[in-house]
């Protein structure tokens, strides 16, 4: 069984249905991994939203940034940001159902036999992977169930890191910063939760995979990171954010093959 894992889409619908043309997808024998922000600045949030969900168990999602900054809007903890382009999906009628089903995706999917992880952003230095899947598996679970109280906790850049965290709501919110948010970390592994440019332009500030680099890690695929172009210079942990929202590419990678696919404007 084939799976393609899917950088951000950011609501280009037409870029991902040209995507699944030239890798051929049959949803009866392939599966389409999707790494995040599925929504935002884009023109067709509502029909890769309606997509995405009519892909039932042949889609695996995880949630990134824009898209949890969305629920938090609808439930009234954060106002549309204005270069978003969200109007058509907030005044859907099926809104409700897609809201719905937004909530029950996941911070991160771990596939245990294959060592293989999905996740937004990235892994935090400051966790093992052990606390970082039990820490993003209680996210989903208040977001599912208490939503609101996950909102009204989320925002802020602190505690910057895990053995910093003294509250139920100071985990979650380091756990959303480091699964949708994190770029670059400082030399101790704190998240540094502003810088957004491609590291070569950067001093004093290090990319979060390379405190990977000589640490057992699984296969992790992540988005996020435009700036990248796809490019991560770390064994096992493949970039997929290749900025088809800014003009650039929509890509995907076959885990099975690793052969990588890519569609422009």
């Amino acid at each position: 069984m084939p799976r393609y894992v899917i950088g951000d889409i950011q609501g280009c619908f037409t870029q991902l249905q040209s995507l699944l043309t030239k890798i051929s997808f049959a949803p009866e024998k392939d599966e389409l991994w999707f790494c995040g922000d599925l929504i935002a600045r884009g023109p067709d949030s509502l029909a890769t939203l309606r997509f995405v969900r009519s892909l039932g168990n042949k889609a695996k999602v995880v949630l990134g940034n824009h898209d949890l900054h969305f629920l938090a809007c609808v439930f009234g903890f954060a106002q549309v940001d204005a270069r978003d382009n969200l109007q058509e999906l907030l005044q859907a009628p099926d809104l409700s159902e897609l809201v719905q089903w937004l909530q029950q995706q996941p911070l991160m999917h771990f596939e245990q036999e294959q060592q293989l992880l999905l996740v937004h952003a990235g892994l935090a230095p400051s966790w093992e992977l052990d606390q970082a899947l039990v820490a993003a598996a209680q996210v989903s679970k208040v977001l599912k169930h208490q939503p609101e109280q996950l909102f009204a906790a989320m925002y802020g850049n602190t505690p910057a890191l895990w053995p910093e965290v003294q509250t139920e709501e100071e985990s979650w919110r380091f756990t959303i910063n480091s699964c949708t948010r994190m770029r670059f970390c400082l030399a101790n592994g704190a998240l540094e939760l502003k810088e957004k440019r491609h590291p070569d332009k950067v001093v004093n500030l290090t990319p979060w995979y390379l405190f990977w680099q000589q640490r057992p890690h699984p296969q992790i695929f992540f988005g996020h990171w435009a700036s990248l172009m796809g490019h991560s210079p770390v064994a096992g942990i493949h970039a997929l954010d290749t900025g088809c929202v800014w003009g650039n590419y929509l890509t995907a990678y076959c885990i099975e093959t690793t052969q990588r696919y890519s569609v422009s404007d």
